[in-house]
């Protein structure tokens, strides 16, 4: 039945962002290390890990997707591979800013950057994928836009990093709409190998010394395999049952988990001005999702 397949791609998304949640539980032992050699190692590591299983498992699949890619029309053909590309640089955007900024600037701030995701997904989504918004809906867009200029007045910097954060993943997460048709994990797999050979050229001028401490390559492979490769993969295969929007509500988990972790374990510091505003925006997301939620119930 719908219900139950829909069930599946719920539980997928609520998952994969639950596991994105505690993150900063792996990458703040790496904080002494630079933000670009986590980067370099995370995304070689993924790139090899998810190429090997391609090359081993999946050579059927391979030559399938091929045949299907040539059979496109060469316009078509033309727009999956921009398509795909564009992906592979948001991806990269997005891993670097992140892990910066959970290192370098605070973890409320990544908690920030996808509690606006969802707003600045649907207003991607307005533009590029023409879906329409409710009066009620522009209205939660207008208070998370508030809540931005709020913390904007107490920390420009922390908000102009969210943003960025924000941003990315939401592009790749709209795009993905549009990139239909193949295998998951081969699309996943050229996604992160093209970001690998992106980032190649500048890894011998932007790296520091190899590192040769073991908890180094212990934490990059547990990022690689739990914290890329999964969550990504229940993502995309979330988007095959459920809408940009509602992929956007469950977005929420991450931050929120995100949230409690940077108070009750990093015991970072909180304002009125940044609890008010971290209030509205969550409100903003709320109202934004209240149709679904209600829609959902009459359904049910």
């Amino acid at each position: 039945m719908k219900p139950n397949i829909n069930l599946k791609h719920y539980l997928a998304a609520i998952l994969a962002f639950s596991i994105w949640g505690f993150f900063a539980l792996v990458l703040k032992p790496l904080h002494a290390y630079a933000s670009l050699d986590i980067l370099f190692y995370r995304v070689f590591s993924c790139a090899a890990i998810m190429s090997l299983i391609s090359l081993l498992f999946k050579r059927q699949k391979i030559n399938d997707n091929l045949a299907l890619f040539r059979a496109l029309p060469l316009k078509r053909k033309r727009q999956m591979l921009g398509l795909n590309v564009a992906c592979s640089v948001f991806l990269a955007i997005n891993w670097f800013s992140f892990i910066y900024v959970m290192n370098h600037v605070s973890v409320r701030a990544t908690s920030l950057a996808y509690l606006v995701c969802p707003i600045l997904t649907t207003l991607l989504a307005f533009f590029i994928l023409r879906e329409k918004l409710t009066r009620v809906q522009w209205l939660s867009v207008a208070l998370s836009c508030i809540g931005c200029l709020l913390l904007s007045y107490n920390s420009l910097l922390t908000m102009f990093y969210s943003i960025i954060i924000g941003l990315s993943y939401a592009c790749y997460l709209v795009s993905q709409k549009r990139n239909e048709g193949f295998d998951k994990f081969l699309i996943l797999n050229f996604h992160i190998l093209l970001s690998a050979l992106i980032l190649l050229p500048f890894f011998s001028s932007f790296s520091g010394a190899i590192p040769s401490a073991f908890d180094f390559y212990f934490y990059v492979e547990i990022i690689a395999v739990l914290y890329t490769i999964v969550p990504l993969l229940l993502n995309l295969y979330a988007l095959t049952g459920l809408s940009s929007s509602t992929v956007g509500m469950l977005l929420n988990i991450n931050p929120i988990i995100a949230f409690v972790l940077s108070g009750l374990v990093y015991h970072e510091p909180l304002g009125l001005l940044q609890l008010s505003a971290y209030g509205l925006i969550f409100l903003a997301v709320i109202v934004f999702n209240t149709n679904q939620i209600f829609r959902n119930k009459a359904a049910a």
